[in-house]
């Protein structure tokens, strides 16, 4: 596989993998924020920072199992995956503020989760860029996979 085609794998893979947490954290706090009736404001903020919550965890646990300390996980997480996370946070909730009645919708409302599809969607294709950008750099989920014994190249 020639370098290009390794180095937008990797990124595909970094970006879904940001993605699983942001999308966790995310819809968390969307049900959560909702179903409890804050506003819009309050809502996002609790799903951006469980988004990050979930961001990290999802990332700092193969570093725990391969016997790093919790704080040294974090802070290499930290460091690899916070532009990541941070740019799926500002796409998504862009969108979701962007569609008229998406974030007064209600969880039973199919507007809601078709907007929040969209909103994971656009993220996603936001982030791609970012994490190959990080990558060619050696930087972002490069770190990661190099406290786990990966090289990012053979990826």
């Amino acid at each position: 596989m020639n370098d290009a085609r390794a180095l937008n794998k990797m990124a595909v893979s970094a970006t879904l993998h940001c993605l699983t947490g942001c999308a966790i954290g995310e819809v968390l706090g969307m049900i959560i924020g909702t179903a409890l009736g804050w506003d819009s404001m309050a809502t996002v903020a609790l799903a951006v920072a469980l988004a990050f919550v979930f961001g990290f965890g999802l990332s700092t646990l193969p570093l725990l199992r391969v016997g790093m300390g919790f704080f040294a996980a974090l802070s290499v997480v930290a460091a690899a995956d916070t532009l990541s996370v941070a740019t799926m946070e500002v796409v998504d909730n862009l969108v979701m503020l962007a569609i008229p009645g998406a974030m007064e919708a209600g969880l039973l409302n199919p507007l809601f989760w078709f907007s929040m599809a969209l909103a994971l969607t656009a993220a996603f294709f936001a982030a791609l860029p970012v994490n190959r950008y990080l990558l060619k750099r050696g930087k972002g989920h490069a770190l990661t996979m190099k406290h786990l014994g990966h090289d990012h190249s053979h990826h």
